[in-house]
């Protein structure tokens, strides 16, 4: 989850509003100490953590597979959590139970983070990448360094470019610079191509272990880009939606299994509306347009999609039937939510959602949260409030 100031937050009758006091809360698995809490229990309510800094300087908070990562204000970076890869960029890999400052990136202020099933890539704000963990699939784009990396460092390829968005995936990463390039690294989509694309050449970005240029892209200004387990998405300054990748669970709006290039989601799937901000879940997107409206599509079968679908066990049948070419259920569209209409915050988990209805410095009680998860799983999550 990232936490950025709401446009409503400068309106004059939020501004008038009182202010409540932040707070920062985490809660569900913690099997490697992800939640900041000191142990190793799975907590089912949320719990305050309070000690490593002041909630109010909190700029972005992000999980990976195992791990957490705040950005304060100051551009300081806390991780805590899995660290079998040194994916927490501490220099050691042992895991860490309290959210832990990343001494290396001192005087290096940071403007976004971006957690990875067990990797992380780092956005400085000069506009600089480094990245730290697992590489075992070119992921932290270093292509000739070691399997694991333990310490942050720099992208060579990308030293060039002003960066100013990243993403994450379980095996892939990707960015987007000022001028609105989209660069992707690690193989992470490639197996997957090569299965359902047969006799196709995959395009160099699938496949690179270095920062590659995303083709299909070139007549569109990119200013942000998103990461699913198996797919990408870039969001372009004209409010058009492009996807590529894996489309098993119908997250990409297509009949094709697979899609090796970048896509156009039509504006019609949108009401004829602009997309102006996206975020995705492992196989689901959300995306919120001009007027505030939300639209949800891909998996569905943990209710990640917020709506009651009219067959909820043909999607699962469907899922698991071999004779449907992509594995997957059919053709999932955008479908609008009216009650997450003009919400001021969203967030993606893995199998799961979280909204804000109303400005950060309402009461708690303004939060609408849609939790949803696999049986038996309890899906880290972390919130800031106000």
């Amino acid at each position: 989850m990232e936490r950025e100031p709401s446009a409503s937050a400068a309106a004059p009758a939020a501004a008038a509003a009182p202010a409540a006091a932040a707070a920062f809360f985490s809660w569900g698995a913690n099997s490697y100490g992800q939640l900041g809490l000191g142990h190793k229990e799975d907590v089912l309510l949320p719990q305050q953590l309070s000690d490593f800094c002041k909630p109010e300087c909190i700029r972005r908070i992000t999980g990976g597979g195992g791990h957490s990562a705040v950005v304060t204000d100051g551009g300081g970076l806390f991780v805590c959590g899995l660290n079998k890869d040194g994916q927490l960029g501490l220099g050691h890999t042992e895991d860490v139970l309290y959210f832990t400052a990343c001494r290396s990136l001192l005087g290096c202020p940071i403007l976004q983070v971006a957690c990875g099933w067990d990797f992380t890539i780092i956005l400085t704000e000069s506009g600089q990448v480094l990245s730290c963990g697992s590489n075992c699939f070119g992921q932290l784009g270093v292509p000739h360094g070691p399997r694991r990396c333990v310490v942050p460092q720099a992208i060579e390829q990308l030293l060039r470019e002003k960066v100013v968005c990243i993403a994450a995936g379980l095996r892939h990463a990707l960015a987007a610079t000022a001028n609105g390039i989209v660069f992707q690294w690690g193989t992470g989509l490639a197996s997957s191509g090569r299965r359902l694309c047969p006799g196709q050449t995959l395009p160099p970005f699938l496949t690179a272990r270095e920062p590659s240029r995303v083709t299909g892209l070139e007549n569109s200004k990119v200013t942000c880009v998103l990461a699913g387990s198996d797919h990408s998405a870039s969001l372009t300054d004209a409010g058009e939606l492009y996807v590529w990748g894996s489309n098993k669970h119908g997250q990409l709006a297509s009949l094709a299994a697979f899609l090796p290039m970048p896509q156009k989601i039509e504006a019609h799937c949108f009401q004829n509306e602009k997309v102006t901000s996206v975020w995705s879940g492992w196989t689901h997107l959300v995306a919120q347009t001009e007027t505030g409206k939300v639209f949800t599509w891909g998996r569905a079968d943990y209710g990640q999609l917020g709506r009651k679908l009219a067959s909820p066990e043909d999607w699962k049948l469907q899922s698991q039937d071999p004779s449907y070419p992509h594995s997957g259920p059919r053709k999932s569209m955008p479908s609008p939510l009216h009650c997450l209409t003009g919400a001021t915050e969203i967030s993606c988990g893995s199998e799961h959602n979280l909204a804000v209805i109303g400005s950060y410095y309402k009461p708690i009680t303004a939060c609408l949260l849609l939790v949803t998860s696999v049986p038996g799983y309890f899906s880290p999550s972390l919130r800031l409030s106000f």
